[in-house]
């Protein structure tokens, strides 16, 4: 059996494993619910609810990944009014899960509900939104008041936690990651991001170039209905060419929210397999940066 085929293989497994826990079938596993905390945003003002994935079994203080949602908020379309954690949707809870079953504490951030939103909002909203969850001035302070929170814990590894985001909370995380000192308090920052399909317009918010402080990786289908690959593509280019430390992967027939585990995303075959290659690449590299693990 070649390399690949194996590669293959464990990428599958690793995917339809995924979807199981995303599914909630039952399984054999210690962690429970997420953990509902508060903590203040960077902005000074807002008083932000989170969830925490705790690992098992780890001694010492673990690495972290601070988790960032996007237009549609932390919660299922099916919430119904009940805004828990129980009703977080199940792709955050997997991936939750999948950090914390590989090491990390894993803090999901919902800057939408304490700020009047929960439900969040539906696709082509963007120029109705308040600017009050505006994803380049604001939601960055709220990645920022979750690393403070998460440095601040002992069983936190400080010097290595990541950010990752989808969708509008994809671009909060390139926003995040800008090469800037950032919050005060905060003067080392992120260890390394993730974003996936992002907007990478953001009204010119990075017409002046952008270079992020640290590694950044960013996953996006190409045949994404809702942000620009190409627009994407050329803000990871000028980036490199800057120096920075951002790379960017395409899915073949893959659209947008393609790692989404419900059956309407996974049946398309395309977004089933760019879930799967995202999970492994994702791991691995949260490995070499913040030091979890990989397997």
């Amino acid at each position: 059996m070649s390399a690949q085929t194996i590669m293959a293989k464990a990428t599958a497994l690793l995917a339809m494993a995924f979807l199981i826990v995303a599914a909630g079938a039952t399984r054999s596993h210690a962690q429970g619910a997420p953990v509902r905390v508060t903590f203040p945003s960077a902005d000074g003002k807002t008083t932000l609810v989170g969830y925490l994935s705790l690992p098992q079994h780890v001694t010492g203080r673990a690495p972290a990944v601070v988790m960032m949602h996007g237009r549609a908020g932390a919660y299922s379309s099916m919430a119904n009014g009940v805004y828990d954690a129980a009703t977080l949707s199940r792709r955050h809870k997997a991936w939750g899960e999948l950090w914390a079953d590989h090491g990390y504490i894993a803090l999901m951030v919902d800057g939408f509900g304490p700020r009047g939103y929960p439900a969040g909002f539906p696709r082509f909203s963007y120029d109705s939104r308040p600017a009050t969850l505006n994803e380049v001035t604001v939601r960055p302070l709220d990645a920022y008041g979750a690393l403070t929170f998460l440095r601040a814990r002992p069983d936190v590894d400080g010097a290595h936690v990541g950010l990752q985001g989808w969708s509008n909370g994809g671009s909060a995380t390139l926003a995040a990651m800008a090469d800037s000192p950032g919050p005060p308090g905060n003067m080392k920052g992120f260890t390394a991001a993730i974003a996936l399909y992002p907007a990478c317009g953001l009204k010119d918010a990075f017409k002046a170039g952008y270079r992020p402080y640290a590694s950044v990786r960013v996953f996006m289908g190409l045949d994404d209905e809702e942000v620009s690959p190409k627009r994407c593509d050329k803000l990871v280019e000028t980036s490199r060419e800057a120096g920075g430390d951002i790379a960017i992967r395409f899915y073949d027939g893959a659209g947008h929210n393609f790692d989404d585990p419900s059956r309407k995303h996974q049946r398309i075959e395309a977004n089933a397999e760019a879930t799967g290659k995202v999970i492994a690449q994702a791991l691995r590299f949260f490995a070499k940066q913040l030091g979890g693990r990989a397997e």
